[in-house]
């Protein structure tokens, strides 16, 4: 999932170079960076992190503001997007799991639990293979 949200860059008072970086769809965002390239990346990971929490706790992503309508607070901030990869954060930083009930046959669960099978990571593998499939092919 490509999620893209607008960003709002404010010069440090005291630090040349430097800026703060605030998202106005997610309260309580605020990241910085030394240069305008690290504020960007910032800005990036951060929103991933606040995106990835609400995802892991079943809500849904924000809706972005439309970037006309978002107006900095200091003359001299900056206005722009931050584009988010939301599958690649979550494959590298995601750590919540989720219990899913499955159906299947009585005699496959016999065969599995003669073998001793784990279902869940069975079940992990396969999504996982068909997940990374589906990203080759896109």
């Amino acid at each position: 999932m490509k999620l893209a949200y607008p960003i709002v860059l404010t010069p440090y008072e005291d630090h040349n170079g430097g800026y703060v970086v605030e998202c106005p769809d997610m309260p309580g965002l605020v990241t910085g960076g030394d240069t305008l390239a690290e504020a960007l990346y910032m800005a990036e990971d951060a929103a991933s992190g606040w995106v990835l929490s609400e995802l892991e706790a079943g809500k849904p992503a924000p809706k972005a503001s439309d970037v006309e309508s978002v107006k900095p607070e200091e003359p001299n901030g900056i206005v722009s997007l931050v584009v988010l990869d939301m599958d690649a954060y979550a494959q590298k930083y995601g750590k919540k799991a989720v219990r899913k009930n499955v159906t299947i046959p009585a005699w496959l669960d016999t065969y599995g639990e003669e073998q001793h099978m784990n279902y869940s990571q069975i079940l992990r593998d396969g999504l996982e293979a068909r997940y990374r499939k589906d990203l080759q092919d896109a």
